[in-house]
């Protein structure tokens, strides 16, 4: 998997559990088929991130048996049918106490950054480890 040069990324993979989070986020802002999400995703992420189109359909399958999601076919112009998803109320739900989860979270890796910058970055003074 190639990654651009500016992607500090230690890892190829987006864990599972915020990359639905992503997935719920852009279905929030509007019905979407699965090659836009795996537009939005690697632009979300700046790049760093780009799913394998079967990892995709397999998360979203597992989202909508979940109840999360729902889909439906929808035709198209100049091109195949294609599997429309979107948001249900459950999946609603689930993204408002995700993100709740989420802001807490940071208050409490901002509390450790600046622990580290306090204790780590800075000059010992007199001899202080």
């Amino acid at each position: 998997m190639h990654r651009p040069k500016h992607c500090r990324c230690w890892h190829k993979y987006p864990e599972r559990g915020w990359i639905q989070f992503l997935i719920m986020r852009v279905l929030y802002e509007k019905p979407t088929h699965g090659y836009q999400l795996l537009e939005e995703i690697e632009k979300r992420s700046l790049g760093c991130h780009k799913l394998e189109t079967g990892s995709l359909y397999t998360l979203l399958r597992r989202m909508e048996d979940r109840g999360l999601l729902e889909s439906k076919w929808e035709k198209t112009e100049n091109g195949p049918d294609r599997r429309v998803y979107r948001l249900t109320s459950k999946g609603i739900e689930a993204l408002r106490m995700g993100l709740a989860s989420i802001v807490k979270r940071k208050k409490l890796f901002e509390d450790l950054a600046e622990f580290y910058h306090e204790k780590f970055e800075k000059p010992p003074k007199g001899g202080e480890k």
